[in-house]
């Protein structure tokens, strides 16, 4: 897993207070949220056990699968999901220009809206691939209506090195009330991510929590 820790340190959040790292309540509430979708297979995998366990979930879809996949988008719709852009090419924005990265999330934002149509879903989540976005974007962003969505509990599902196991105990030891997790509904995810959602959906379903979409 590298230098990056699974729990975001309060420094961090500290840091960036313009953006969101976690939901304030005393509730039993978590928010899950996947990235890079939508994905043949695996995105309907990940739907139909939420729907199993009547949970709701966010998903920041990159601009670019949503046009290849538009069904699997509007199944997400279907299920009353909610729906962030992820950029249109999952750009880096550390490497980026901040013209070019704007023009990306832009192109991402109109070809959700395309297929959001008359839905209901009318917020503007954005969370950066990668999480690595230049101050400079951050604040354009900002300045557009985005709300930047982060996280404080990173699952590494994605990780090669990272054991379905260990995916598993990321999200079961360090999530607590108002948590927003990361899941990627992938291929690079999928093994990892079919492996431990299952398992925390029903840990904490049992222990009395309820998942929901995150908005704006």
């Amino acid at each position: 897993m590298g230098i990056t820790p699974v729990k975001t340190p309060k420094i961090v959040k500290k840091a960036l207070p313009k953006y969101v790292w976690e939901k304030q309540t005393n509730e039993k509430i978590l928010y899950l949220t996947f990235d890079d979708g939508p994905t043949p297979n695996i995105t309907d995998q990940v739907l139909n056990l939420l729907s199993e366990f009547h949970a709701k979930a966010t998903f920041f879809c990159i601009g670019n699968n949503v046009e290849k996949h538009p069904e699997i988008f509007k199944n997400i719709l279907s299920k009353g999901h909610a729906i962030g852009n992820h950029t249109q090419n999952h750009l880096k924005g550390w490497k980026t220009d901040l013209e070019h990265y704007l023009a990306d999330v832009d192109k991402a934002q109109d070809v959700i809206n395309s297929e959001l149509k008359d839905n209901k879903f009318s917020q503007k989540l954005f969370r950066p691939p990668y999480g690595k976005i230049k101050p400079s974007q951050g604040k354009a962003l900002i300045n557009l209506g985005y709300t930047i969505v982060m996280w404080n509990v990173l699952s590494f599902d994605w990780d090669n090195q990272t054991s379905p196991d260990t995916c598993l105990k990321n999200v079961l030891d360090k999530s607590e009330p108002g948590s927003i997790i990361v899941f990627h509904d992938s291929e690079k995810a999928a093994k990892n991510l079919l492996y431990a959602l299952p398992k925390v959906l029903e840990h904490f379903s049992n222990k009395g929590y309820t998942f929901k979409a995150l908005a704006s």
